[in-house]
This record gives C-alpha cells, sequence and structure tokens, in this order.
C-alpha cells in the first residue's frame, strides 16, 4: 500500500469498456507526513474519494483485487480514504471535517 494525495481528475470518453462508468483521479505520492515524494499517477476510485484526499492506493496486480478493479485493465487503485496518520506516537495528519 502506498500513502498519496489526491491532486486531480482525468475525464477519458474512450476507453476500455471495463472502465467506464469509473472515476479516474491523480495521485501523487507522499511521505508518512503527507509531503509530496513522486511522480503523480491515475488510479481508479472505489471509495468515492476527491481533490485533496490522502488515500492508500495499491499498485500492480493488487490494484485488481477490489470489487470494482476485479478483472480490468488497471496498474493503481484508491482502496482507502485516510482519516489520519500517527508516526512514533505523533498524529502527524488529521482529515478536517
Amino acid at each position: 500500500m502506498l500513502i498519496a494525495k489526491v491532486i486531480g481528475t482525468t475525464v477519458s470518453t474512450i476507453k476500455d469498456e471495463k472502465l467506464t462508468g469509473r472515476k479516474l483521479l491523480i495521485c501523487r505520492p507522499t511521505d508518512e507526513h503527507g509531503n509530496p515524494s513522486g511522480k503523480p499517477y491515475v488510479a481508479i476510485d472505489s471509495v468515492d474519494a476527491g481533490i485533496g484526499d490522502l488515500v492508500l492506493t495499491a499498485a500492480g496486480s493488487s490494484a485488481r483485487q477490489t470489487n470494482i478493479t476485479k478483472d480490468t485493465p488497471v496498474d493503481a487503485v484508491i482502496m482507502a480514504v485516510i482519516d489520519s496518520l500517527e508516526v512514533g506516537g505523533e498524529v502527524v495528519f488529521r482529515k478536517s471535517a
């Protein structure tokens, strides 16, 4: 699993039929404090995440293990929206209401 921040959306009208109706979000990997740490990538949203959310993603064959992504041509999926992160006994991120 990877921690990432949703930074945008992708619209594609021509795509594999198994992706029809699926939201495609642009994610940027972060470190455990939410600081950017890698290049952006596109992930299928399985949990109704939105721009600005800190999320957990899975990549590769693991991305095809959710109910929404099973047997689909995806390489990344958003599988959780993070409510809080605790590192070394200190809360370093808490989602605002």
